[in-house]
C-alpha cells in the first residue's frame, strides 16, 4: 500500500507532492466552470473527494513529475547538466499519449521549438508569463540545496518554456515558499517573507543559469529585465495581503487576487486558499477548485503549500492509493525527504 510506505518513510516532501496532485485532481473537472456551475455540481463547499480510481490529474502534475525526474537524474545541479535533462523530460511529455489533459499552449509551442535542438533561450516564449512554469516547480523547493541554487533551478526550468521575467520570479517564489514551509515557516508568515524576497532579488539576474535571455526580451539591461518580474510579483503579493486582512466572505478568491491564468496571480490566489484554510487542508484544495479561474492550478499550488506545512497527515489516508502517478510521487518524495 502506498500510504504505508510514505507514512513511514517521508513526511513533508510527500505531503507537498501528493498535495499538489490532489489539488490538481480536484480542480481538473471544475477548471472551465463558473462558481454557480461548480456549486450546482458539488455544493457550496466545493469538491472535497477524489473522483475515479485512479483519480486523474492534469498537465500540472505531469510536468511537475517531469521536473522531478530531471532533478532526480542530474549528477549535479548546474545549468549545463540540468537543462538537457529538463528538455528531454519536457519533450517526452509533449509526445506522450497521456498528454491529453488540455495542456497549455505556451508549453506546447516551446516544446516544439526545443525539439529542433535550438538553444532554449531561442525556444522559449519570451512574452508568456502563464502559470504553467510555477505549477511544476514544487520539486525544486524540496531539494536540500542553497538558496542561490534553488533560485537558479527554479528560473531555469521556468525559462525553458515561459521566458517572461514574471514567470521566472513567480517560479522562484513558489519554490522558495515550499522551502520555507518545509523548514518550519507557517502559512501565515509566507506573504511577508515572499514580499521581502522580491525586494532582495529585484535586480539579481542569474546569468549563470539564464545566459542572455534578457537580450531576447529586448531589455536594455539584465537588471531592468528581471526587475519587471519581481515588481509584478510584489504587486500581486500586496493584493494578497490586503485580501487576507479583510474578512473572508467565503466567495471566489479570484475576485481578490486574480484568476490564476498568469504566474503571479496563480501564486497569490493559491496562497490565499492555503492561508485561509491552514487548519483544513482539504478545505484549501476545495477552495482553490471552487473558482472561476484556473481551478486545477490554483488548487494544485494550494495543496503543495499546505502539504509542505503539514506533511502527509494533512490528507485522507486512502487518497494515496487512488491518485494517478502515486508510484512516481512516492519515489520522488522518499528521495527528497530531509
Amino acid at each position: 500500500m502506498i500510504a504505508g510506505v510514505i507514512d513511514s518513510s517521508c513526511r513533508r516532501a510527500a505531503g507537498s507532492l501528493f498535495g499538489l496532485a490532489y489539488g490538481d485532481a480536484l480542480g481538473k473537472p471544475t477548471e472551465f466552470l463558473s462558481v454557480p456551475e461548480i456549486d450546482r455540481r458539488y455544493g457550496p463547499a466545493g469538491p472535497r473527494d477524489l473522483a475515479g480510481d485512479p483519480a486523474l490529474v492534469t498537465d500540472d502534475t505531469q510536468l511537475a513529475l517531469a521536473v522531478g525526474w530531471a532533478l532526480h537524474d542530474a549528477p549535479r545541479y548546474a545549468a549545463e547538466t540540468v537543462e538537457p535533462l529538463l528538455r528531454q523530460r519536457f519533450l517526452a511529455w509533449a509526445a506522450s499519449p497521456d498528454n491529453n489533459r488540455a495542456p497549455g499552449m505556451t508549453c506546447l509551442r516551446a516544446c516544439a521549438e526545443l525539439s529542433r535542438a535550438v538553444p532554449w533561450q531561442q525556444a522559449t516564449v519570451v512574452g508568456s508569463k502563464g502559470c504553467g512554469a510555477n505549477m511544476r516547480v514544487t520539486p525544486i523547493g524540496l531539494l536540500d540545496v542553497d538558496l542561490d541554487t534553488l533560485a537558479g533551478l527554479a528560473q531555469l526550468q521556468a525559462g525553458l518554456t515561459h521566458g517572461h521575467p514574471t514567470g521566472l520570479a513567480a517560479s522562484e517564489l513558489t519554490a522558495y515558499a515550499v522551502r520555507l514551509l518545509v523548514d518550519g515557516a507557517t502559512l501565515a508568515e509566507l506573504a511577508d517573507l515572499l514580499v521581502a524576497r522580491t525586494h532582495q532579488q529585484r535586480t539579481v539576474y542569474r546569468a549563470d543559469w539564464l545566459d542572455d535571455l534578457w537580450r531576447r526580451a529586448g531589455a536594455a539591461t539584465p537588471e531592468e529585465f528581471i526587475a519587471i518580474g519581481w515588481d509584478e510579483c510584489r504587486a500581486a503579493l500586496r493584493r494578497l495581503s490586503m485580501a487576507l486582512a479583510a474578512p473572508d466572505d467565503g466567495g471566489d478568491p479570484c475576485r481578490r487576487t486574480g484568476e490564476g491564468w498568469i504566474a503571479e496571480e496563480a501564486l497569490a490566489t493559491a496562497l490565499y486558499c492555503a492561508v485561509r484554510h491552514a487548519d483544513d487542508p482539504v478545505g484549501a484544495l476545495a477552495r482553490g477548485a471552487r473558482t472561476a479561474g484556473d481551478s486545477d492550478s490554483i488548487a494544485a499550488l494550494a495543496g503543495a503549500f499546505v502539504g509542505a506545512a503539514h506533511g502527509m497527515a494533512a490528507w485522507p489516508g486512502e487518497w494515496a492509493d487512488r491518485i494517478e502517478y502515486a508510484d512516481q510521487l512516492t519515489t520522488l518524495a522518499i528521495t527528497w525527504e530531509r
